[in-house]
């Protein structure tokens, strides 16, 4: 495969992967500003939503105003905003436009309709009530997404790198969450009363991943604690956004890439290494050497994971 299919293909994941989780993180702004918990202030949910996607210094130079509207303008439909839905979607519809003949007609209709009726929105239609339904359909179009890659392509390169780029990019979104609240995570944290802003916290980074209710059910007759919801989202292989998980993905298809083409590259072995280094940690250890250096350290290999695949298959 030519390296800048496999880019695009890698990229096409990635991008849409981005999309969504954005989306999330917007989802959980709007159901925190809407709702009063325990006194706090509505911009509390918002900062939240722009400080996990990295987005509150450019809003903060665009706007003198936090309200729901202009945060959902800026992480939706702003097109300064390179991290916006909006140009998620679009580079994520551009890259497997670059590689249609290399895709199903079923992966390319579901990127396709997306974006064609996502410009057929008008921002300003997306008033605040309509916000919910909005991106309720954003999140069902990355699903449709994801359904048609799991159960149309072929199991060959191409769908090798289209997960790789998926994995990558969640992987690093939730390190990212994780460490930007990294200290709401803290096992002292585990005394405060049940009426906390760590308790908002907590549960506010559950919904930002799609943990909320499995979290539920791993720890049933548990109550939410800064422990477990650490170890949930760090070694539960069964949680889907799980960095073990990840890695678990990322590690298997990296064999698959490698038996494919009968030969190992350094981005390969870089996979499996960080997945053995994942699959023996325990949470104590994780603590005892430092949630927030061992999330910073995370980011950074992952990201020479990225890099490495790169170089090793001429990503152009």
């Amino acid at each position: 495969m030519l390296g800048r299919t496999a880019a695009s293909l890698f990229w096409m994941s990635r991008y849409h992967e981005r999309a969504q989780n954005v989306t999330r993180l917007l989802e959980v702004a709007y159901r925190g500003a809407i709702m009063s918990h325990n006194g706090q202030e509505h911009g509390t949910h918002l900062t939240f939503a722009l400080t996990n996607s990295g987005l509150e210094s450019d809003y903060r130079q665009k706007y003198e105003e936090l309200n729901i509207r202009n945060v959902s303008m800026f992480m939706i439909f702003a097109k300064d905003n390179p991290l916006s839905v909006r140009n998620s979607l679009e580079l994520a519809r551009n890259n497997a436009r670059a590689v249609r003949t290399s895709i199903t007609a079923e992966l390319w209709e579901a990127m396709n309709t997306t974006w064609i009726e996502f410009t057929e929105v008008n921002p300003q239609s997306v008033t605040q009530e309509k916000l919910p339904d909005f991106l309720a359909w954003i999140n069902q179009r990355a699903h449709l997404f994801r359904g048609a890659l799991l159960n149309t392509v072929l199991r060959n390169d191409g769908y090798f790198f289209s997960q790789m780029g998926n994995f990558v990019e969640r992987a690093d979104n939730t390190a990212r969450i994780l460490n930007t609240q990294y200290w709401s995570l803290l096992p002292d944290n585990d005394i405060i009363d049940d009426g906390s802003t760590e308790r908002y916290q907590w549960s506010a980074i559950l919904r930002a991943l799609s943990g909320r209710r499995s979290y539920r059910f791993a720890y049933p007759h548990a109550r939410l604690k800064a422990f477990n919801i650490a170890e949930f989202l760090i070694l539960r292989q069964e949680m889907p956004r799980s960095l073990a998980h990840c890695f678990d993905w990322i590690a298997d298809t990296a064999e698959d890439l490698a038996q494919y083409y009968g030969s190992r590259e350094p981005s390969l072995d870089l996979a499996i290494e960080i997945h053995r280094e994942l699959s023996g940690k325990q949470m104590r250890d994780i603590y005892q050497e430092g949630l927030h250096d061992f999330l910073t350290i995370f980011i950074g290999k992952n990201n020479q994971f990225a890099q490495q695949l790169s170089e090793d298959y001429n990503f152009a």
